[in-house]
This record gives structure tokens, C-alpha cells and sequence, in this order.
């Protein structure tokens, strides 16, 4: 599979790319199956085609190229690499119309958190609520690109973000927020801690492809 996003014309492009963190294009590949997995139906995209989008959700271990990456990321702010968390795949699948013939595309995305070694802020309570006053605003612009905002029983998922508000992570950057049904997004907060101590498992490479379809 391309190293990209192959959605023709589509808004969620710019989305999907926004949120790849220190990741990249993925494929799927063996392992067993993805913790939880959320399917939108299909919705039209402003450029008259239809867009599914599929998110599969870990954590798993980066693979040896994503904690790469990171290491990058972190040296070039001075600071260093404590862990990488593989936190979810998207994965579009885009049907439309090409020089006037039916066409189709799609690909994956990698949603990776670098576990730099930041420094803890005093107050982050204050982004807390921050985030608590935009989150209906945030979900009806995340439905706008990707679909409606997944939900279980009417009730929304949480909004996880990235870089966490104890690292002081922005409260309403699209490129910082991912909606994960609630026992999921409890495991990763559970392991939010590990990433960032050092000679933890998340700095260990794991598997390119994690998990099975």
C-alpha cells in the first residue's frame, strides 16, 4: 500500500494527516484482532463521493520505524524519547466518480503518541475545561470530516488526547484529540505513565503490523 492517504478530493484528507502524530501510512497485517474496532456508515464527502471510515484501536508497541521517528521528533526539542504508544489505525475507504468513471481509494493511518520527555505543567486542570467547554463544538467538526462521532447507546466516547494535559497537551487541536470507546480509552491513560518512565516496554519495538483485520 502507498506510504499515504489515497482519498480523492476529500476534505478527511487533511484530517487524516493532522492526526498522524509521529506516525505514518499503515497496513493490515497479522497479530490478533484490534482491541475494539468502530465502523462509520458511509457519508458524503464535499466532493460529491461517499467516505467509510474505520478506526482500529491498541495501544500497541511502535514499530521499530515509528519509534524512529520519534526520536527525531524529541531530539529536535531538545528532549529525550521515554516511549512510543501505537495508539490506533484509520482507515478510509473513499467511492466516487474519476474523469466522469466510477472510481474507489483508500488507505490507513498510523495515530502514534511520542512519549518525549515533557515537562509536567502546573495546572493542567485548566486545560481540562478548556477541552469540557469545546467538546460539542470539536465533535461536530470531527463529523463534518470522518463521520459522526462514535457513540455507544447515545452516549459519545471520550475525546483521548495525544499529548496529555499533564504534558500539556493543546485541548482542542484536531491533530491532538481521537474519540476511543471507554475501556480502551481507560487503558491508555492506565499506561499514559509507563511511556513516560524510563526502560519501560514502550520503548521496545514491536510487530510492523499489530493487529488483524
Amino acid at each position: 500500500m502507498p506510504a499515504g492517504l489515497a482519498l480523492h478530493r476529500s476534505a478527511s484528507v487533511a484530517a487524516l494527516l493532522a492526526l498522524v502524530g509521529c506516525g505514518s501510512a499503515t497496513i493490515a497485517g497479522g497479530g490478533s484482532p484490534a482491541h475494539a474496532k468502530w465502523v462509520s456508515p458511509f457519508f458524503t464527502t464535499p466532493d460529491g463521493g461517499q467516505l467509510r471510515t474505520t478506526i482500529y484501536y491498541g495501544p500497541w508497541q511502535c514499530s521499530a520505524a515509528f519509534i524512529s521517528r520519534c526520536e527525531s521528533k524529541c531530539s529536535a526539542q531538545g528532549l529525550p524519547l521515554m516511549g512510543c504508544m501505537w495508539l490506533a489505525d484509520i482507515k478510509g475507504d473513499w467511492q466516487g466518480r474519476f474523469l466522469l468513471m466510477p472510481a474507489e481509494a483508500g488507505g490507513r493511518l498510523a495515530i502514534t503518541h511520542c512519549c518525549c520527555d515533557y515537562p509536567k505543567v502546573a495546572d493542567p486542570e485548566s486545560l481540562r475545561r478548556v477541552w469540557s467547554r469545546s467538546r460539542i463544538r470539536f465533535r461536530e467538526e470531527w463529523a463534518k470530516e470522518l463521520g459522526t462521532w462514535p457513540n455507544t447507546a447515545g452516549r459519545a466516547w471520550p475525546g483521548h488526547h495525544l499529548r496529555d494535559f499533564l504534558h500539556g497537551g493543546d485541548p482542542t487541536a484536531p491533530s491532538n484529540v481521537l474519540p476511543v470507546p471507554d475501556d480502551v480509552h481507560t487503558t491508555i491513560n492506565t499506561e499514559y505513565p509507563a511511556c513516560y518512565a524510563p526502560g519501560g516496554k514502550w520503548l521496545t519495538p514491536g510487530p510492523e503490523r499489530p493487529y488483524a483485520d
